[in-house]
């Protein structure tokens, strides 16, 4: 049976059709739509090495404050942008190897790590030894990597500045005692930067060498909070910045003055 659609209505639904195909299209959603936990920093400025951890969780599509801010120290000399979610910028420091900045910009969380045997939290989790170190020198097969000497060789790490047991290596530090990979430049790209991580603070006024750190309970009641199955992302800008992104990239609106 065929059904005779009057002239009327044919004209109408004609005009719906017109008017849809020169409807403005709809910003597009970012790569990072679908995490349901963000770790938000924010700074006062490019060069500041100080700023505040908020944490939030995405509900019915709304970011939704998920713990008190708290206050972490960043890179000594401040921010630059790295290579993580986004697409690249230039409106402000470019991050790169050795430049005591943290990497701006949305990253995925990955594993955590630590000195125990295990830690309270979901997220995957590597128990590190002694012969464990984070490759620094661009160029070399494993850079920003963490890799095993005992696996690889000795030659591979050879030049690297970062055991991850500083407390077998560095005097007893505690830094990594507690902590979790930021993985910025996941591509390994000579030169912009490596093993950046969420660490333990030596103290409140000491500046990182491009981590994030924070006090031990601040990192505890992360990582407890942490799920892999809600795909954290980690957000590190200063404010100018945020204010510039914070719409194209779907990030909740800041309260506080840092």
């Amino acid at each position: 049976m065929r059904f005779s659609v009057p002239l009327s209505c044919r004209v109408l639904v004609l005009a719906v059709l017109v008017a849809s195909a020169s409807a403005p299209a709809s910003a597009a959603s970012p790569p990072w739509h679908g995490a349901r936990q963000l770790v938000l920093v924010t700074t006062g400025g490019w060069d500041d090495d100080h700023g505040t951890l908020r944490r939030y969780s995405r509900q019915d599509g709304r970011w939704v404050p998920a713990a008190s801010p708290v206050p972490v120290v960043i890179g000594k000399h401040g921010a630059a942008w790295g290579l993580g979610l986004q697409a690249p910028r230039t409106d402000g420091p470019v991050k790169h190897e050795g430049d005591g900045r943290s990497p701006a910009g949305v990253f995925p969380i990955g594993t955590a790590f630590g000195y125990a045997r295990a830690l309270a939290t979901a997220m995957p989790y590597r128990a590190l030894s002694a012969t464990d170190w984070c490759m620094d020198v661009s160029g070399a097969p494993h850079y920003n990597r963490i890799v095993d000497a005992a696996v690889v060789g000795a030659d591979a790490v050879k030049g690297s500045s970062e055991p991850m047991r500083r407390d077998i290596h560095v005097h007893g530090d505690q830094r990594y005692r507690m902590g979790f990979v930021i993985e910025s430049n996941p591509d390994a790209v000579p030169g912009a930067g490596s093993c950046i991580f969420g660490h333990l603070w030596a103290s409140p006024d000491a500046g990182t060498a491009g981590c994030t750190a924070m006090t031990p309970g601040s990192m505890r009641n992360l990582l407890r909070w942490l799920k892999p199955e809600d795909h954290p992302v980690f957000v590190l800008l200063p404010r100018q910045a945020y204010a510039a992104v914070k719409d194209d990239w779907q990030l909740p609106a800041l309260e506080g003055s840092r």
